[in-house]
């Protein structure tokens, strides 16, 4: 920030932080049912992990589809022989690059940010 040199340097009334949370999410477009998980890390352990929590509220006789930016950890190598086992119960999708309005969990993360960083008064 600039100052003009004859003014005071400006007083910074609140810390500045940067606290997250890591937090798988899915939402069910259906019913608007969300599963989420929070992680330490994201990478491709922690994300199978995800993938067998989705599976468990998967409707019996239905394929479900999973729709995916393009992080890394969807890529993994370690999630092919998962992805193999279950590829009649359940299939990835990947979204085009740069592409979050596409992305209906993007809806529900930018929501739980406004009421999650709304100032009291």
């Amino acid at each position: 920030m600039w100052v003009p040199p004859e003014d005071k340097d400006p007083i910074l009334l609140l810390a500045p932080t940067r606290k997250s949370v890591s937090l798988f999410g899915a939402v069910n477009l259906s019913n608007g049912k969300l599963v989420t998980q929070f992680e330490k890390k994201f990478n491709g352990m922690t994300f199978k992990d995800f993938l067998c929590l989705l599976l468990r509220h998967r409707r019996r006789a239905k394929k479900m589809v999973i729709l995916l930016d393009n992080a890394k950890y969807h890529h993994a190598a370690v999630l092919r022989p998962f992805l193999r086992h279950h590829r009649d119960k359940s299939g990835l999708e990947f979204l085009p690059a740069y592409s979050p309005q596409l992305n209906p969990i993007e809806r529900v993360w930018k929501l739980t940010r406004r009421l999650s960083t709304l100032i009291q008064r």
